[in-house]
């Protein structure tokens, strides 16, 4: 199992934000996708820091009762990001996982943005593993 990979299971596609992008915004990107969270990158495409739906929940509820749209992603996400390159193992991650870690990671191969893995896309790799233990031959 420990040759199974995080470029094997992870999502290409992350939700990504820009740092200078209102939280109306980005709460429209979370909303259209299946991720309640994801990266902040610069023009580059370097993890500059983390939003996550608690970061955006802690705010939106002050937008919403005053309806001032008056922040943005870098007022309220997280700068201390854990993050994996896609060559690490999925058990390793399973492993940090347990810790009460963040539950997406952003992938990172020479300093850039690859994609994400998540808890589930662990999982998916452990099941399929495990379902090849107990395959046998009729």
């Amino acid at each position: 199992m420990e040759s199974l990979k995080v470029k094997d299971y992870m999502t290409l596609q992350a939700v990504t934000f820009k740092p200078e992008m209102s939280l109306s915004a980005a709460l429209g990107k979370v909303m259209g996708s299946d991720y309640l969270g994801g990266p902040v990158i610069n023009e580059n495409k370097e993890v500059i820091g983390f939003l996550s739906g608690q970061d955006l929940l802690d705010k939106l509820i002050k937008v919403s009762y005053f309806c001032q749209d008056t922040h943005i992603v870098s007022d309220c996400m997280s700068t201390e990001v854990l993050s994996v390159s896609s060559d690490m193992s999925v058990i390793e991650l399973a492993e940090m996982m347990q810790i009460g870690k963040p539950k997406v990671y952003p992938v990172i191969d020479s300093g850039k943005l690859v994609g994400i893995i998540t808890r589930k896309d662990v999982l998916r790799a452990i099941a399929k593993n495990i379902d090849e233990c107990f395959k046998h031959p009729v």
